[in-house]
């Protein structure tokens, strides 16, 4: 019989497939609060020096996709944060609905084992496969709730964080 002290007790909280939908759910509530914007305050509009919700957004497009195919593929690119757009917010929103399909194509390949190993993303951040994930999923929550912030200042009613 092995000694109680050395035995690991592990709980799943979220399988899998739980954690890509509540991901996802995070990045349709931001492709709706994307939509939210006017068109040239979109690309214009910042309060107290911080970056513009397009300036956001491309951030956001350079980590999510990326880090997935990066995380399932191997190749290490350098982390891209900006993109020609021509300012036109459909673009972008043609961008992030490309990238939803690429993270769902890459989350497939995904084996539970593989959530645990460590990784460089895009050469230079360390960490595990989940941390990273987390990571994306934090920092777009964080960039939406500035969003918030922007939207409520120009007089428009974001969407409800609860309706994912």
């Amino acid at each position: 019989m092995e000694n109680s002290n050395t035995i690991e007790k592990r709980t799943t909280v979220f399988t899998s497939e739980e954690l890509l939908a509540h991901w996802q759910g995070h990045r349709a509530l931001t492709r709706r609060t994307i939509e939210a914007f006017p068109e040239k305050e979109f690309f214009t509009h910042s309060i107290g020096g911080m970056r513009t919700f397009a300036e956001l957004t491309m951030e956001l497009l350079g980590i999510a996709a990326p880090g997935m195919k990066e995380i399932v593929v191997g190749n290490t690119e350098k982390l891209k944060e900006h993109f020609d757009h021509g300012n036109k917010k459909e673009y972008l929103l043609a961008l992030w609905d490309k990238d939803t399909e690429a993270i769902n194509t890459y989350w497939e390949q995904l084996k539970d084992e593989d959530f645990s190993k460590n990784i460089k993303l895009f050469g230079e951040y360390e960490g595990t496969v989940i941390s990273s994930i987390l990571y994306f999923i934090d920092n777009e929550i964080h960039h939406r709730g500035q969003a918030y912030v922007y939207l409520r200042s120009l007089g428009i009613e974001p969407p409800f964080f609860w309706e994912r």
